[in-house]
């Protein structure tokens, strides 16, 4: 590995002491440049991570720096986890994120729903974090101007046999705190909406629609105003535990595309926080295994869930002015009405229960994200439980995103798992 200059190392230091975006970017991009030999186009189709790849007697050779916050992965948890340390709690911190620029995992591929807090068990942190984060998110998007529409929800029965189901959903959600929320007939429902298909209805009038994006360009923009620097395609590939720290061990992305696997895998650079946040979506539970130190034992086996999303084509005027949901599915909440701001309507997302990639594909996120026409053949008649009147040939492929769950298939759905280790 290839040794830096004294002044060098300092100028890294400098930069993640007191963070400038821009230049302390460039300097990490500058020390992978310079540090790393090229590796070889090759690669293999499993590429995970085990202990053998690193060789730490070498790691004594590798730059390290000492940083005050780390946050991994610059999705919205990431961006909003970042934002709250450097503003509310006066943090230096770092953000690490592979990809080339924020938000481009399951942040950017989901329904931009604005949920109520309906559906979760009393008490749990989906039920508490979503009625309190709906509220707040609301003030945000007031105060910030994220563009935004509280347009409401109608969650359907398209049968009889459903209608104790909605009423469950009624019961849970005034447990849960959702104001607003009134039982309506089939006829009141189909009135709101004459498209619509049902037998009896819940209006949830908190429900609401994001663009999600201005969401995180705000957030982002906060952050950094604080202090906050983000480093794009930068990977954290593991990292090892001394005491009650953890060293993280930092790679560029581009050297993670093209490693072999055949090869021991050395970090770049290893940064030493006094605070790491794993907030790396679909890869967070993967990454954590490559902790050495940590106890695997308190890791939750990830499942993912993929959901693809239709759009309705040769429309001119908006069919639905509420989102139009069925009754939940396993792994989902079943192939509904999503509109967006500019009043396009989509369908989806329906549930496929797809394996787990390997490591290195995971922290870069490629997984596979495409869109088959042929699937629109299962949303048809899903669909038309609630609209009658969907023709044939009118949906087109739109995009899809992979929900990062920590129970599978026919389980009881977990409540979400915040450690602190």
């Amino acid at each position: 590995m290839v040794k830096f200059k004294e002044n060098t190392m300092k100028s890294i230091t400098r930069i993640l002491t007191k963070p400038n975006p821009l230049i302390a970017n460039s300097l990490l991009q500058n020390l992978f440049s310079r540090s790393h030999p090229k590796h070889s186009s090759s690669s293999t189709s499993i590429r995970s991570i085990s202990s053998s790849a690193y060789n730490y007697t070498q790691l004594e050779s590798v730059p390290k720096e000492s940083v005050d916050c780390v946050v991994i992965g610059a999705g919205v948890v990431g961006i909003a986890v970042a934002r709250e340390l450097s503003l509310k709690h006066g943090r230096e911190v770092l953000v690490v994120e592979s990809g080339p620029t924020f938000g481009t995992g399951t942040s950017s591929r989901n329904s931009e729903v604005i949920h109520a807090g309906i559906y979760y068990p009393f008490n749990s942190l989906k039920a508490l974090f979503c009625v309190r984060g709906r509220k707040l998110l609301y003030r945000y998007c007031k105060e910030h101007e994220i563009p935004h529409e509280q347009v409401g929800k109608l969650i359907v029965a398209t049968r009889s046999s459903e209608i104790p189901k909605l009423d469950a959903l009624l019961n849970r959600g005034i447990e849960n705190g959702v104001d607003g929320l009134r039982l309506m007939e089939g006829y009141e429902a189909m009135k709101l909406e004459p498209e619509l298909h049902c037998v009896k209805a819940l209006l949830s009038p908190a429900s609401g629609i994001i663009d999600t994006h201005s969401l995180m360009l705000s957030l982002v923009g906060e952050a950094e105003s604080h202090g906050t620097t983000f480093s794009y395609n930068a990977s954290v590939i593991g990292g090892h535990r001394e005491g009650n720290k953890i060293q993280l061990h930092i790679s560029e992305s581009s050297a993670l595309k093209s490693w072999d696997a055949s090869s021991p895998l050395h970090p770049e650079l290893i940064l030493n926080p006094k605070l790491v946040v794993n907030s790396a979506g679909l890869s967070a539970p993967s990454l954590a295994r490559q902790f050495c130190g940590l106890d695997s034992g308190v890791i939750p086996t990830p499942y993912y869930a993929r959901g693809c999303y239709f759009t309705l084509s040769n429309v001119k005027t908006p069919l639905f002015h509420h989102l139009i949901y069925p009754m939940p599915e396993d792994g989902g909440l079943g192939v509904h009405v999503t509109l967006d701001l500019n009043g396009q309507v989509k369908f989806g997302p329906d549930v496929e229960w797809i394996d787990c990639i390997d490591d290195i594909s995971s922290f870069l996120n490629l997984f596979d994200y495409s869109v088959c026409k042929d699937r629109s053949k299962q949303f048809y008649p899903e669909i038309r439980k609630y609209y009658p009147n969907l023709k044939d040939g009118s949906l087109e492929p739109g995009y899809s995103g992979i929900r990062p769950k920590v129970s599978g298939p026919k389980q009881v759905p977990a409540d979400f798992l915040v450690q602190m280790l």
